[in-house]
């Protein structure tokens, strides 16, 4: 596991403190920003400013090494700033929309979440990956990529390779589905309404699988955004779910650390029954579609600075075959549900 990141020095006062943490903090954010520019120039819709900031992060970190004056900015982007980002994901979501999509479509959202996971990790053992490895990669596969990984290393505390290699490997394996499921669509003749549902319950990224769906048609579009939004909502439980995973893990070994408890899973819960109120202001739902992204670009980016590529090498492809595994098996559970219900 992951040793503890260094943070800033306790003691200090707020001034000391925001010193300490302003040159790690304006890297981060600083390859964020470059890299939702970068995203936004290509208008390429596989190309996350997630998986961006991450590349530019690995590689100035490989440049510049980890600098202890960075150390502490570098560490607050990892933690908090990832957190309060998943927090304020919730404002994007409301159970009306989820209820739109009927029981059926709700309940195929929660059985590819349920099966994904567990059978990630089963077959991770099986092919001798990494269990925290094999968490992450299952937990990317299952429910919305790059955030889901990063949320859920909170809790699993993996090697930053760790988290590198699950995100290179959701990156590719969504990317390839956003490409060839349209035409999958048209060789087994699915309706727009399905295609759409399968394009959410099966892609990775929501960008993915929004790109997707939106090859189909405006029906498609709506169905798989959606669908895709019902499994986001999932992110909050299936993070307390690996909390607790985490800790019976744990709970044999005295010597480790005692897992988090992620607080910022019930704030997220918290912002979604706000939102469905109606009471939260429009300008702050747009203001979360401008935040979250910029903020998950500069907690990855963190992550790229810190990330040893020599251990990254020696992951081997085992962890690559495993989520080309993982993705064909939410493909095709994802189908067989979206036919079922029609």
């Amino acid at each position: 596991m992951a040793a503890p990141t260094t943070a800033a020095p306790t003691g200090q006062s707020f001034p000391d403190k925001l010193r300490s943490l302003a040159p790690g903090l304006a890297v981060c954010f600083g390859i964020a920003i470059i890299a939702i520019m970068l995203r936004n120039m290509t208008g390429v819709a596989a190309l996350n400013a997630v998986v961006v900031a991450l590349v530019l992060g690995v590689g100035v970190g490989a440049v510049i090494g980890r600098p202890a004056s960075l150390k502490p900015g570098i560490a607050y982007a990892v933690r908090p700033v990832l957190r309060a980002a998943i927090v304020l994901l919730g404002l994007q979501l409301t159970l009306g929309m989820l209820w739109a999509l009927g029981p059926g479509a709700l309940v195929l959202a929660l059985v590819v979440v349920a099966a994904t996971l567990p059978f990630t990790i089963w077959l991770g053992r099986v092919m001798g990956v990494d269990p925290g490895l094999s968490m992450l990669i299952g937990t990317g596969t299952a429910i919305c990529g790059a955030s889901a990984i990063v949320a859920a290393n909170q809790v699993v505390r993996g090697r930053e390779e760790d988290v590198t290699y699950s995100l290179a490997v959701i990156t590719l394996c969504g990317t390839v589905a956003l490409v060839v499921f349209p035409y999958l669509a048209e060789l087994l003749g699915l309706s727009a309404r399905v295609y759409g549902l399968w394009a959410g319950a099966a892609i990775h990224e929501v960008v993915q699988a929004v790109g997707a769906a939106a090859a189909g048609g405006e029906v498609a579009s709506q169905s798989g955004t959606v669908m895709k939004l019902a499994r986001v909502f999932l992110l909050a439980p299936a993070v307390l779910a690996l909390g607790w995973w985490a800790a019976s893990r744990q709970h044999a070994d005295a010597a480790k650390v005692k897992a988090p408890v992620p607080w910022f899973a019930f704030g997220f819960l918290a912002l979604v029954a706000l939102g469905s109120t109606g009471l939260v202001p429009q300008f702050a739902v747009d203001a979360s579609r401008f935040l979250v992204p910029l903020m998950l670009a500069a907690s990855v980016a963190a992550l790229g600075l810190q990330t040893d590529l020599r251990a990254l090498h020696a992951r081997g492809a085992a962890p690559l075959l495993l989520g080309i595994a993982s993705t064909l098996f939410i493909t095709l559970l994802a189908l067989l549900g979206v036919l079922l219900i029609g």
